[in-house]
């Protein structure tokens, strides 16, 4: 079946995780702390935070949860109840600092500008908010060439589950065999492969190829040789 839809997750394939993250995820633990030195302990810990190194550690739930996985967790070492104003208050504080920090892969905005002009429907479907992907999207320049912005928020449930990558295509009107999903995480790949789409590995995330291949159809490097690939498979 020809592909007509490509749909790409956000951190680690078209923002770099850790320039992007560690810094405003740190940055957030301390607002919500209050300066509390405990409270900021809990969170590090919760989080599988590297203090010494400044960064998020590949194990760490962050990854490739969204803030309605580990919320919870964030919630009860603070001290507070994790309810849907807690959840709302914590995506707007990391939306708030990732801003500062958000780094792109690559060129993506030539990236999308290409993949447009060769005729695909393009979207992001991450597992960020809907608020905060379309924030740092506006940043880096790409909403101008996507189609439709899929956060764990906006009501198509989130990775694993293929739930986000039906609702492209139910708004398209497309066969999800018609779709190819990349994206860093096995979260992305389990999520695309239940759906009946093309999954597409980047090694440019924290998950390595050995984690990574064997969920996938196609392993690259990173983003950018994705018009080649797609040249190929277009015979």
């Amino acid at each position: 079946m020809t592909l007509r839809a490509i749909l790409f997750d956000k951190d680690g394939t078209l923002v770099d995780f850790h320039l992007t993250w560690s810094a405003a995820t740190y940055s957030v633990m301390q607002r919500m702390s209050g300066g509390d030195p405990a409270k900021l302990a809990r969170l590090v810990e919760v989080n599988d935070y590297d203090l010494e190194n400044g960064r998020i550690r590949p194990t760490s739930v962050l990854v490739a949860g969204s803030s309605a996985d580990y919320g919870l967790a964030w919630a009860q070492a603070l001290d507070e109840v994790g309810d849907a104003a807690f959840i709302a208050n914590m995506d707007r504080l990391l939306t708030e600092e990732s801003l500062l920090h958000v780094s792109a892969i690559g060129d993506p905005p030539w990236l999308l500008a290409t993949l447009k002009a060769e005729g695909y429907l393009l979207g992001i479907c991450t597992n960020d908010s809907e608020a905060g992907a379309r924030a740092q999207c506006e940043k880096l320049g790409l909403m101008p060439w996507l189609d439709m912005v899929i956060g764990y928020d906006s009501g198509h449930g989130r990775k694993p589950e293929p739930g986000p990558i039906l609702g492209f295509a139910a708004a398209h009107g497309l066969a999800p065999q018609e779709i190819v999903l990349v994206g860093d995480s096995t979260h992305d790949l389990h999520a695309v492969r239940a759906a009946g789409g093309l999954a597409v590995a980047v090694l440019s995330g924290l998950a390595g190829r050995e984690e990574l291949a064997p969920h996938a159809d196609y392993v690259l490097d990173d983003v950018m040789a994705l018009p080649a690939l797609l040249r190929t498979l277009k015979g």
